[in-house]
């Protein structure tokens, strides 16, 4: 059996992923006739709340956005392909809190996968697709109006439509955090990275297969999909989000079959701007029996997404 070994060098980064982690009052004030907790009891509280704003940070930051992930794929230097984005024209179909929170995550990859190849005919569609989204989900102000007004003055500039695109999901994600719907920012992050996942899947050339820089990008996803199986498990109580867990757990089986070795990490400064640099080769053995399973998996998950 042919084997592809991948090498490619990974930067230690934190990855600013922009849902905000927002933690409500569990507990607020206390009725007269109830006797006050003794301080024992404050510091085992305030532990379990402490424990778990870290478990929620460590999670929700370890996760690239769909704005990540479209530049990562723009980074590879990858194609543009409108075939492979999901048709703004399906958006009628999605009326459940599920679908719309997978395909707000979609389409707001779609968009930025869009904005970064300056795609500007379609941008303002996926815009107006990623809207009717949030709408739906009562999320009013996250794609304003005067977002999408600012997008239309300036169709040219790519900074500023990546700026609106990033404003438009921190919306959307501090508005689920904020009034503690978290399960449904998990689908929206779920269905932003699974779409990124799958344009990048799709865009790799089999006959270019070794020493491919959307490969070893797709790979890098092996980091990620642990970190997202364990966000959904916190939110399985919600039916809608045990199925797709179900799903990304199916899909971390295949993940799990590439062997990741590193070398030991080196420093680098960089002395512009003062950044210390963790440098560390990495070595990944993948099959293309293995990728083509993968690439085959993330499709049917995908695909389950958007219909």
């Amino acid at each position: 059996m042919t084997r592809s070994i991948i090498r490619y060098t990974a930067l230690s980064a934190v990855l600013l992923l922009l849902l905000p982690v927002v933690t409500g009052c569990r507990s607020c004030g206390t009725k007269p006739e109830e006797r006050e907790p003794d301080m024992f009891e404050l510091r085992e509280a305030d532990k379990r709340v402490l424990d778990e704003i870290r478990q929620a940070e460590r999670i929700f930051r370890s996760m690239p956005s769909p704005l990540e992930s479209a530049m990562l794929i723009r980074q590879a230097e990858a194609r543009f392909d409108r075939s492979i984005l999901n048709p703004v024209e399906n958006a009628s179909n999605y009326t459940t809190t599920r679908s719309m929170a997978l395909n707000l995550g979609i389409y707001t990859c779609n968009l930025s996968y869009a904005g970064l190849y300056d795609q500007t005919r379609i941008i303002i569609d996926y815009m107006e697709a990623a809207k009717r989204m949030a709408e739906g989900l009562g999320i009013m102000d996250a794609v304003s109006e005067e977002a999408v007004q600012r997008l239309e003055e300036n169709i040219n500039n790519k900074e500023i439509i990546m700026d609106v695109v990033a404003e438009t999901f921190m919306n959307s994600s501090s508005y689920l955090e904020d009034n503690e719907q978290t399960a449904i920012a998990a689908l929206v992050l779920t269905g932003g990275w699974i779409e990124g996942l799958y344009i990048a899947t799709q865009l790799v050339d089999m006959s270019e297969f070794e020493d491919n820089m959307l490969v070893s990008t797709i790979i890098d996803q092996k980091l990620s999909i642990g970190i997202l199986a364990e966000l959904l498990d916190e939110n399985r109580d919600m039916a809608a989000i045990e199925e797709v867990a179900g799903q990304i757990d199916a899909l971390k089986a295949i993940f799990d079959k590439i062997t990741l070795t590193s070398t030991p990490i080196s420093t680098e400064v960089d002395r512009e701007s003062n950044v210390t640099i963790l440098r560390s080769e990495v070595q990944a053995d993948i099959t293309p029996e293995i990728f083509i399973e993968l690439r085959e998996a993330v499709a049917d998950i995908r695909n389950s997404f958007i219909k």
